[in-house]
């Protein structure tokens, strides 16, 4: 699926979402609360800016999250792209889980289903790469590991003579096949990764 119309199907679940939120503060969960009343936010700064007892007041930040997304500039920047996906996922699971703990989806959907179509509609512009980075990030953990394997026995190598000096010689000639390989590795997914982002930005 592209990029923009993985972003207009989530644009959409946000105004469901932002539809439930008002119902939820019209319904005044926190009325006869009192622990909820001294409070002055819904959720930590660590997850929201907005400090606010409304939850459409969060909702409005997700939807701003969601116009940022949408900037060409910030789509070009491929790790800052990722990192403000990310926290809008983190963002709509915040929100969902308040909702879940109220009757607000009892009319439509149980809360568990309404929570995987936000779920989906976020996953639907983090798929393929995410899996692919994974794939990239292995790939540079085992290159350290194979530069490792071979500066150690380089230094033992130093120190060897005769048959021992031998076999580290063809242990540190097998090893740099296996780090060729995977660097061709790196080089392949790394390839993959920017024609996936390509599709999607498309």
């Amino acid at each position: 699926m592209a990029r923009a119309d993985a972003l207009s199907r989530l644009k959409q679940q946000v105004q469901r979402l932002r539809h439930d939120a008002d119902q939820f503060d019209k319904a005044k969960w926190f009325a006869k609360n009192r622990y909820m009343q001294n409070q002055h936010a819904l959720f930590e700064r660590s997850v929201f800016n907005t400090r606010s007892m409304q939850l459409l007041d969060y909702v409005d930040e997700v939807e701003q999250q969601l116009e940022r997304l949408g900037r060409s500039e910030l789509q070009a920047a491929r790790h800052q792209y990722r990192f403000a996906l990310t926290q809008l996922s983190e963002q709509i699971e915040a929100i969902v889980k308040v909702l879940k703990a109220t009757p607000v989806w009892e009319k439509e959907n149980t809360p568990s289903s309404r929570a995987r179509k936000y779920q989906k509609a976020v996953q639907q512009l983090i798929q393929p790469t995410s899996e692919l980075y994974q794939e990239l990030a292995k790939n540079h953990e085992f290159e350290r590991r194979l530069e490792l394997m071979i500066s150690e026995r380089q230094q033992l190598l130093h120190k060897a003579q005769g048959e021992q000096a031998g076999q580290l010689n063809k242990e540190i000639l097998a090893l740099h096949a296996r780090l060729g390989r995977c660097r061709k590795a790196i080089g392949a997914c790394e390839e993959r990764i920017q024609y996936a982002e390509k599709q999607q930005a498309r």
